[in-house]
């Protein structure tokens, strides 16, 4: 008689896995993936944070690596995962030291680390202060076209901080369909501002550029507030300022004195990542002892959720997702892959073979 298991048929052998690769990708070949595509990234955005609203991705903690002998540098580590039809895994590294910016060099640096979705395995090493420049820039003109739907368009903008972020965010606005009749700029670094001027007519930007010396007339004076500074603490105290309602982009998210937000309407890109490390909302959180004071993620935005009001300045203060990363980052390698020109490291796994 047959015995009873070997009826049984064998489970069907694993195929072998195709050896893993790893590639470099260059901050040239991102720009050059990214660059003129500010309507398909914002598209990108959006669906990234639809899907991060639906659950379909991992977003953890931020964690922050500080040092005793330079308190005002800090590296960050932002794990991610992303579900939907990008199934991908990583981690973006960025370091922010401000005192780069006095011996010329930009104040962040960052790569982004891309592991497969099934094996794990890491299969690109991407440079990422232009991925992380991209996604929040498309971020805040994702938010300046929502938040706006239901008020009158902004044609005055006012730019508090004239540095990189705020040259990202000009172009994804341009980029996307915005035109002012007024552009306001306002830093404590005059060289910051001449070079953003340059820029602005490089772009060929429409609109009155102006300097503000004082940044209550930039404010005063602008519908659409982008902060993009470097600010550690709140130097914005004046409710006052914003008695005309604009919309604000609070992007470097340490700027506005919790008085200021709590005669906002506040909108974040997720409640728990935007409450931690001393960002405004999280000092008003700190004061009051509640969220009562926010109105709403941009994905309730999107969804119908929630919806800013005309009566009061609306303020929208973005954590910055890893999640955004991943997205940003699967495109380009995507692009770069597609045009053959991806720069894989031989052997980069040396030992593969698990008994040798």
């Amino acid at each position: 008689m047959t015995h009873l298991l070997s009826a049984t048929p064998e489970p069907a052998a694993p195929r072998p896995a195709s050896p893993p690769t790893f590639a470099v990708i260059s901050g040239k070949q991102v720009r050059q993936a990214l660059g003129g595509r500010e309507k398909e990234l914002v598209e990108l955005v959006e669906a990234t944070y639809r899907l991060h609203g639906a659950g379909d991705s991992v977003n953890p903690p931020s964690y922050f690596l500080r040092f005793a002998d330079r308190p005002s540098s800090r590296i960050i580590a932002l794990p991610a995962s992303l579900g939907g039809t990008t199934q991908v895994d990583g981690l973006k590294w960025i370091s922010s030291f401000p005192d780069n910016v006095r011996a010329g060099l930009p104040r962040a640096s960052a790569v982004l680390i891309l592991n497969d979705h099934d094996t794990g395995y890491p299969f690109a090493c991407l440079e990422s202060s232009v991925i992380s420049a991209t996604r929040t820039a498309a971020s805040a003109a994702l938010a300046a076209d929502w938040l706006s739907r239901t008020r009158t368009r902004p044609r005055r903008v006012g730019f508090f901080g004239t540095g990189l972020i705020a040259r990202y965010i000009h172009t994804f606005l341009a980029g996307t369909g915005w035109t002012f009749d007024t552009i306001g700029l306002h830093d404590l670094s005059a060289d910051s501002t001449e070079g953003f001027r340059g820029y602005l007519r490089q772009a060929g930007a429409t609109g009155q550029v102006t300097v503000h010396d004082s940044a209550e007339d930039l404010i005063r004076s602008s519908d659409l507030v982008v902060f993009a500074t470097i600010a550690g603490r709140p130097h914005v105290t004046a409710p006052g300022w914003f008695e005309h309602n604009p919309l604000v982009l609070h992007v470097s998210l340490r700027d506005l004195a919790p008085e200021i937000l709590l005669g906002a309407a506040n909108f974040v890109d997720d409640v728990d990542h935007c409450l931690q490390a001393d960002t405004s909302p999280h000092l008003v959180e700190q004061r009051t002892g509640n969220r009562d004071f926010l109105n709403g993620t941009l994905c309730d935005v999107m969804l119908g959720r929630a919806a800013p009001p005309h009566d009061q300045p609306v303020v929208f203060s973005p954590f910055g997702l890893g999640v955004l990363d991943l997205a940003v980052g699967k495109y380009v390698y995507d692009q770069v892959a597609r045009a053959g020109e991806l720069r894989l490291i031989d052997d980069f796994f040396h030992d593969l073979r698990r008994y040798g």
